[in-house]
Protein backbone atom coordinates (compact mmCIF):
# COMPACT_ATOMS: atom_id res chain seq x y z
CA UNK A 1 0.00 0.00 0.00
CA UNK A 2 1.41 3.48 -1.16
CA UNK A 3 1.71 5.71 1.34
CA UNK A 4 -0.98 8.97 1.97
CA UNK A 5 0.47 12.59 1.45
CA UNK A 6 -0.76 15.69 2.58
CA UNK A 7 -1.17 16.87 -1.34
CA UNK A 8 -3.56 13.71 -2.02
CA UNK A 9 -6.04 14.73 1.26
CA UNK A 10 -5.99 18.17 0.46
CA UNK A 11 -6.62 16.80 -3.32
CA UNK A 12 -9.65 14.82 -2.28
CA UNK A 13 -10.93 17.87 0.10
CA UNK A 14 -10.65 20.01 -3.14
CA UNK A 15 -13.53 18.09 -4.62
CA UNK A 16 -16.04 18.03 -1.83
CA UNK A 17 -18.04 20.76 -1.59
CA UNK A 18 -19.92 22.45 1.64
CA UNK A 19 -23.27 22.36 0.54
CA UNK A 20 -23.79 25.69 3.16
CA UNK A 21 -20.89 27.56 1.17
CA UNK A 22 -20.75 26.09 -2.40
CA UNK A 23 -17.39 26.24 -1.45
CA UNK A 24 -14.58 23.04 -1.65
CA UNK A 25 -14.05 21.90 1.98
CA UNK A 26 -10.39 22.28 0.77
CA UNK A 27 -10.60 26.18 2.06
CA UNK A 28 -12.07 25.27 5.41
CA UNK A 29 -8.28 22.84 6.24
CA UNK A 30 -6.45 24.43 9.18
CA UNK A 31 -4.24 21.38 9.72
CA UNK A 32 -3.55 17.81 8.01
CA UNK A 33 -1.31 15.41 9.87
CA UNK A 34 -0.59 12.19 7.64
CA UNK A 35 1.23 9.43 9.63
CA UNK A 36 1.86 6.51 7.02
CA UNK A 37 -1.77 5.37 5.63
CA UNK A 38 -3.39 6.71 8.62
CA UNK A 39 -4.40 10.68 8.32
CA UNK A 40 -5.81 13.62 10.32
CA UNK A 41 -8.06 16.11 9.28
CA UNK A 42 -8.46 19.25 11.22
CA UNK A 43 -11.36 21.43 9.81
CA UNK A 44 -12.25 24.99 10.70
CA UNK A 45 -15.81 26.24 9.29
CA UNK A 46 -16.61 30.46 9.24
CA UNK A 47 -20.26 29.71 10.85
CA UNK A 48 -22.32 27.86 13.40
CA UNK A 49 -22.40 23.97 12.67
CA UNK A 50 -23.78 21.98 15.21
CA UNK A 51 -26.50 20.01 13.67
CA UNK A 52 -24.59 19.03 10.48
CA UNK A 53 -20.75 18.12 11.87
CA UNK A 54 -21.03 14.69 12.60
CA UNK A 55 -22.69 14.14 9.04
CA UNK A 56 -20.00 16.46 7.38
CA UNK A 57 -17.11 14.13 9.21
CA UNK A 58 -18.76 10.81 8.03
CA UNK A 59 -18.53 12.39 4.91
CA UNK A 60 -15.39 13.17 4.85
CA UNK A 61 -13.77 10.23 5.93
CA UNK A 62 -15.95 8.21 3.54
CA UNK A 63 -14.03 10.20 0.99
CA UNK A 64 -10.26 9.78 2.37
CA UNK A 65 -10.96 6.06 3.13
CA UNK A 66 -12.32 4.98 -0.25
CA UNK A 67 -8.68 5.88 -1.68
CA UNK A 68 -6.18 3.04 -1.18
CA UNK A 69 -3.18 4.83 0.37
CA UNK A 70 -5.24 5.69 3.24
CA UNK A 71 -6.51 3.14 6.17
CA UNK A 72 -8.32 5.43 8.63
CA UNK A 73 -8.96 8.63 8.87
CA UNK A 74 -9.60 11.25 12.13
CA UNK A 75 -11.70 14.17 10.88
CA UNK A 76 -12.11 17.24 13.63
CA UNK A 77 -14.58 20.15 12.85
CA UNK A 78 -14.71 23.21 14.60
CA UNK A 79 -16.47 26.71 14.36
CA UNK A 80 -15.37 30.07 14.28
CA UNK A 81 -17.61 32.83 12.90
CA UNK A 82 -15.81 36.21 11.99
CA UNK A 83 -16.89 39.43 11.49
CA UNK A 84 -17.52 40.71 7.69
CA UNK A 85 -17.44 43.20 6.35
CA UNK A 86 -20.89 46.38 6.16
CA UNK A 87 -21.62 48.42 3.39
CA UNK A 88 -20.19 51.48 2.65
CA UNK A 89 -17.97 53.30 5.43
CA UNK A 90 -20.17 51.63 8.13
CA UNK A 91 -18.12 50.25 10.86
CA UNK A 92 -19.94 47.15 12.54
CA UNK A 93 -21.49 47.70 16.37
CA UNK A 94 -18.79 47.02 18.93
CA UNK A 95 -21.12 44.12 20.81
CA UNK A 96 -22.18 42.50 17.39
CA UNK A 97 -19.99 40.79 14.95
CA UNK A 98 -22.44 40.28 11.96
CA UNK A 99 -26.22 42.15 11.61
CA UNK A 100 -28.21 39.64 9.71
CA UNK A 101 -31.40 41.54 8.65
CA UNK A 102 -34.95 39.80 6.72
CA UNK A 103 -37.20 41.16 4.53
CA UNK A 104 -39.94 40.83 2.39
CA UNK A 105 -41.42 43.13 -0.37
CA UNK A 106 -44.95 42.80 1.00
CA UNK A 107 -46.39 41.79 4.41
CA UNK A 108 -48.59 37.91 5.10
CA UNK A 109 -45.51 36.07 3.87
CA UNK A 110 -44.77 34.73 7.12
CA UNK A 111 -41.08 37.16 7.67
CA UNK A 112 -41.67 37.26 11.30
CA UNK A 113 -42.14 34.20 12.18
CA UNK A 114 -38.94 33.26 9.51
CA UNK A 115 -37.16 35.92 11.94
CA UNK A 116 -37.67 34.19 15.00
CA UNK A 117 -37.34 30.63 14.20
CA UNK A 118 -33.92 31.70 11.88
CA UNK A 119 -32.31 32.98 15.15
CA UNK A 120 -33.13 30.31 17.36
CA UNK A 121 -32.07 27.99 14.64
CA UNK A 122 -28.51 30.14 14.31
CA UNK A 123 -28.59 29.74 18.28
CA UNK A 124 -28.95 25.87 18.40
CA UNK A 125 -26.41 25.35 15.42
CA UNK A 126 -23.93 27.19 18.41
CA UNK A 127 -24.04 31.22 17.59
CA UNK A 128 -24.59 33.65 20.48
CA UNK A 129 -27.58 34.97 18.54
CA UNK A 130 -29.91 37.81 19.87
CA UNK A 131 -33.40 39.55 17.98
CA UNK A 132 -34.03 43.14 16.72
CA UNK A 133 -37.22 43.99 15.80
CA UNK A 134 -37.00 46.88 13.81
CA UNK A 135 -41.05 47.08 12.88
CA UNK A 136 -42.29 50.03 14.94
CA UNK A 137 -45.94 50.23 13.79
CA UNK A 138 -46.09 46.52 13.88
CA UNK A 139 -43.97 45.11 16.28
CA UNK A 140 -44.25 41.45 16.46
CA UNK A 141 -41.50 39.63 17.97
CA UNK A 142 -42.56 40.22 22.09
CA UNK A 143 -45.53 38.25 21.46
CA UNK A 144 -43.94 35.49 18.86
CA UNK A 145 -41.04 34.93 21.64
CA UNK A 146 -43.37 34.97 24.62
CA UNK A 147 -41.53 38.03 26.31
CA UNK A 148 -42.85 40.88 28.01
CA UNK A 149 -42.02 43.67 30.13
CA UNK A 150 -39.55 46.93 29.89
CA UNK A 151 -36.28 46.99 29.29
CA UNK A 152 -34.36 48.52 31.90
CA UNK A 153 -31.41 51.59 31.15
CA UNK A 154 -28.55 51.17 34.23
CA UNK A 155 -27.20 54.59 33.41
CA UNK A 156 -29.81 56.57 31.74
CA UNK A 157 -28.29 55.97 28.20
CA UNK A 158 -28.05 52.68 27.23
CA UNK A 159 -30.62 49.88 27.39
CA UNK A 160 -30.62 46.23 28.32
CA UNK A 161 -32.25 44.09 26.05
CA UNK A 162 -35.01 42.00 27.17
CA UNK A 163 -34.16 37.74 27.11
CA UNK A 164 -36.41 35.15 25.32
CA UNK A 165 -35.26 31.80 25.01
CA UNK A 166 -31.81 32.43 25.87
CA UNK A 167 -31.38 35.37 23.62
CA UNK A 168 -31.17 39.25 23.75
CA UNK A 169 -34.31 40.71 22.01
CA UNK A 170 -35.59 44.29 21.55
CA UNK A 171 -38.69 45.94 20.20
CA UNK A 172 -40.50 49.21 20.56
CA UNK A 173 -43.09 46.99 21.54
CA UNK A 174 -41.50 46.71 24.87
CA UNK A 175 -41.66 50.76 25.10
CA UNK A 176 -45.47 51.24 24.22
CA UNK A 177 -48.57 49.45 25.58
CA UNK A 178 -49.66 46.53 23.32
CA UNK A 179 -53.11 48.58 21.85
CA UNK A 180 -50.86 51.92 21.34
CA UNK A 181 -50.72 52.85 17.50
CA UNK A 182 -47.68 54.68 16.61
CA UNK A 183 -48.66 57.44 15.07
CA UNK A 184 -45.04 58.15 13.62
CA UNK A 185 -43.58 59.74 10.45
CA UNK A 186 -41.03 58.41 8.44
CA UNK A 187 -38.18 60.24 9.70
CA UNK A 188 -39.30 59.70 13.97
CA UNK A 189 -39.49 56.13 13.12
CA UNK A 190 -35.55 55.77 11.56
CA UNK A 191 -34.16 57.59 14.41
CA UNK A 192 -36.33 55.57 16.52
CA UNK A 193 -34.85 52.40 14.93
CA UNK A 194 -31.40 53.33 15.15
CA UNK A 195 -31.31 54.23 19.23
CA UNK A 196 -32.85 50.91 19.91
CA UNK A 197 -30.40 49.43 17.58
CA UNK A 198 -27.26 51.63 18.95
CA UNK A 199 -28.15 52.12 22.44
CA UNK A 200 -28.97 48.72 23.63
CA UNK A 201 -26.30 46.49 25.13
CA UNK A 202 -25.99 43.24 23.21
CA UNK A 203 -24.34 40.90 25.10
CA UNK A 204 -21.60 40.06 22.47
CA UNK A 205 -23.24 38.90 19.88
CA UNK A 206 -21.69 36.35 16.52
CA UNK A 207 -25.44 36.98 14.76
CA UNK A 208 -27.79 40.00 15.19
CA UNK A 209 -30.89 39.08 13.30
CA UNK A 210 -33.40 42.06 12.66
CA UNK A 211 -37.05 41.69 11.08
CA UNK A 212 -37.46 44.63 8.81
CA UNK A 213 -41.02 46.19 8.35
CA UNK A 214 -42.65 44.79 5.43
CA UNK A 215 -42.00 47.09 1.70
CA UNK A 216 -39.22 48.69 0.24
CA UNK A 217 -39.98 52.35 1.35
CA UNK A 218 -38.02 55.49 3.29
CA UNK A 219 -37.50 53.37 6.30
CA UNK A 220 -36.14 50.43 4.81
CA UNK A 221 -34.01 52.50 3.02
CA UNK A 222 -32.89 54.40 5.12
CA UNK A 223 -31.79 51.36 7.54
CA UNK A 224 -30.32 49.49 4.89
CA UNK A 225 -28.22 52.65 4.54
CA UNK A 226 -27.24 53.68 8.20
CA UNK A 227 -27.48 50.16 10.26
CA UNK A 228 -23.93 48.31 9.35
CA UNK A 229 -25.50 45.44 7.65
CA UNK A 230 -23.36 42.05 6.63
CA UNK A 231 -26.31 40.19 5.05
CA UNK A 232 -29.83 40.21 3.73
CA UNK A 233 -32.05 37.02 4.38
CA UNK A 234 -35.34 37.52 1.94
CA UNK A 235 -38.45 35.98 2.20
CA UNK A 236 -41.50 34.97 -0.02
CA UNK A 237 -44.00 32.67 -0.92
CA UNK A 238 -44.23 30.80 -3.87
CA UNK A 239 -47.01 32.88 -5.58
CA UNK A 240 -46.54 35.37 -8.45
CA UNK A 241 -47.79 38.83 -6.93
CA UNK A 242 -45.61 38.19 -3.73
CA UNK A 243 -42.15 37.16 -5.57
CA UNK A 244 -42.89 40.53 -7.41
CA UNK A 245 -42.31 42.47 -4.33
CA UNK A 246 -39.79 40.22 -3.18
CA UNK A 247 -37.93 41.31 -6.25
CA UNK A 248 -37.90 44.44 -5.06
CA UNK A 249 -36.46 44.12 -1.28
CA UNK A 250 -33.64 42.39 -3.70
CA UNK A 251 -32.82 45.37 -5.79
CA UNK A 252 -32.85 47.62 -2.71
CA UNK A 253 -30.30 45.38 -1.45
CA UNK A 254 -28.00 45.40 -4.24
CA UNK A 255 -28.81 49.41 -4.12
CA UNK A 256 -27.09 49.56 -0.86
CA UNK A 257 -24.57 47.24 -1.39
CA UNK A 258 -25.76 44.90 1.36
CA UNK A 259 -25.35 41.08 0.22
CA UNK A 260 -28.21 38.90 -0.59
CA UNK A 261 -27.27 35.85 1.36
CA UNK A 262 -30.14 34.16 -0.39
CA UNK A 263 -34.10 33.48 -0.29
CA UNK A 264 -36.67 32.10 1.75
CA UNK A 265 -39.33 30.35 0.19
CA UNK A 266 -42.53 30.00 3.19
CA UNK A 267 -45.51 28.36 2.61
CA UNK A 268 -43.99 26.42 -0.28
CA UNK A 269 -46.41 23.38 0.19
CA UNK A 270 -49.87 22.87 2.71
CA UNK A 271 -49.59 19.00 3.53
CA UNK A 272 -53.49 18.32 5.24
CA UNK A 273 -53.38 17.26 9.07
CA UNK A 274 -56.07 15.15 8.59
CA UNK A 275 -55.28 12.93 5.31
CA UNK A 276 -51.29 13.79 4.98
CA UNK A 277 -52.32 15.13 1.28
CA UNK A 278 -49.77 17.70 0.34
CA UNK A 279 -50.27 20.45 -2.33
CA UNK A 280 -48.44 23.35 -3.84
CA UNK A 281 -51.73 26.29 -2.93
CA UNK A 282 -49.76 29.00 -3.63
CA UNK A 283 -47.95 28.16 -6.45
CA UNK A 284 -44.85 25.60 -7.36
CA UNK A 285 -40.70 26.54 -6.87
CA UNK A 286 -41.31 30.06 -7.30
CA UNK A 287 -38.64 31.11 -4.52
CA UNK A 288 -35.92 28.64 -5.98
CA UNK A 289 -36.92 29.80 -9.89
CA UNK A 290 -36.37 33.74 -8.25
CA UNK A 291 -33.12 32.30 -6.92
CA UNK A 292 -31.85 31.56 -10.09
CA UNK A 293 -32.90 34.49 -12.20
CA UNK A 294 -30.84 36.58 -10.01
CA UNK A 295 -27.86 34.09 -8.86
CA UNK A 296 -28.41 34.19 -5.36
CA UNK A 297 -28.95 31.17 -3.42
CA UNK A 298 -32.43 28.98 -2.55
CA UNK A 299 -31.35 29.04 1.21
CA UNK A 300 -34.37 26.34 1.95
CA UNK A 301 -38.28 26.34 1.93
CA UNK A 302 -40.96 25.59 4.56
CA UNK A 303 -44.25 24.21 4.67
CA UNK A 304 -47.66 26.16 5.43
CA UNK A 305 -48.08 24.31 8.88
CA UNK A 306 -50.76 24.99 11.28
CA UNK A 307 -48.09 24.18 14.24
CA UNK A 308 -46.15 26.89 13.00
CA UNK A 309 -48.72 29.07 13.48
CA UNK A 310 -49.92 27.81 16.68
CA UNK A 311 -46.12 28.01 18.44
CA UNK A 312 -45.45 31.59 17.01
CA UNK A 313 -48.67 33.21 18.44
CA UNK A 314 -47.89 31.34 21.53
CA UNK A 315 -44.84 32.88 22.19
CA UNK A 316 -42.53 29.42 22.03
CA UNK A 317 -41.14 29.57 18.28
CA UNK A 318 -40.97 26.11 16.43
CA UNK A 319 -37.19 25.46 16.39
CA UNK A 320 -37.95 25.99 20.72
CA UNK A 321 -40.82 24.28 20.66
CA UNK A 322 -39.88 21.06 18.28
CA UNK A 323 -36.48 20.86 18.65
CA UNK A 324 -36.11 17.44 17.22
CA UNK A 325 -38.68 17.34 14.19
CA UNK A 326 -38.50 17.82 10.65
CA UNK A 327 -39.83 21.82 11.13
CA UNK A 328 -36.67 22.67 13.27
CA UNK A 329 -34.61 20.85 10.66
CA UNK A 330 -35.48 23.07 7.86
CA UNK A 331 -35.18 25.84 10.02
CA UNK A 332 -31.77 24.89 10.86
CA UNK A 333 -30.90 24.38 7.48
CA UNK A 334 -31.87 27.28 6.52
CA UNK A 335 -29.59 29.22 9.36
CA UNK A 336 -26.69 27.00 8.06
CA UNK A 337 -26.98 27.93 4.95
CA UNK A 338 -27.16 31.56 5.34
CA UNK A 339 -24.44 31.58 8.09
CA UNK A 340 -22.64 29.36 5.74
CA UNK A 341 -23.04 31.83 2.80
CA UNK A 342 -22.05 35.05 4.88
CA UNK A 343 -19.42 33.36 5.95
CA UNK A 344 -18.10 33.50 2.02
CA UNK A 345 -18.19 37.34 2.31
CA UNK A 346 -15.15 39.69 2.72
CA UNK A 347 -13.97 39.79 6.34
CA UNK A 348 -13.60 42.96 8.16
CA UNK A 349 -9.95 43.59 9.02
CA UNK A 350 -10.31 46.93 11.22
CA UNK A 351 -9.59 46.51 14.51
CA UNK A 352 -11.56 49.57 16.02
CA UNK A 353 -15.33 49.08 15.14
CA UNK A 354 -17.32 51.45 14.81
CA UNK A 355 -20.40 52.78 16.57
CA UNK A 356 -23.99 53.86 15.32
CA UNK A 357 -24.64 57.46 15.60
CA UNK A 358 -27.31 58.77 15.53
CA UNK A 359 -28.30 62.22 14.40
CA UNK A 360 -30.91 64.62 15.08
CA UNK A 361 -33.40 64.58 12.33
CA UNK A 362 -35.32 67.87 11.52
CA UNK A 363 -39.12 67.83 12.07
CA UNK A 364 -39.17 65.14 14.17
Amino acid sequence: MTQANEALVRQILGELIDTHTGAPLAEAVRAIGVDGARVSVDLQLGYPAAGATDSMAARVRQALEAVPAIASAAISITSRIHVHKVQGTLGPLPEVKNIIVVASGKGGVGKSTVSANLALALKAEGARVGVMDADIYGPSQPLMLGVRGKPASPDGKSILPMQAHGMPVMSIGFLVEEDTPMIWRGPMVTQAMMQLIGDTRWEQLDYLVVDLPPGTGDIQLTLSQKVPVAGAVIVTTPQDIALLDARKALKMFEKVDVPVLGIVENMATHVCSNCGHEEHIFGAGGGARMAAQYGVPHLGSLPLDIRIREQADGGNPTVAAMPDSDLAARYRAIARNAAGRLSRQPRNKSLGLGRIVVQGTPGT
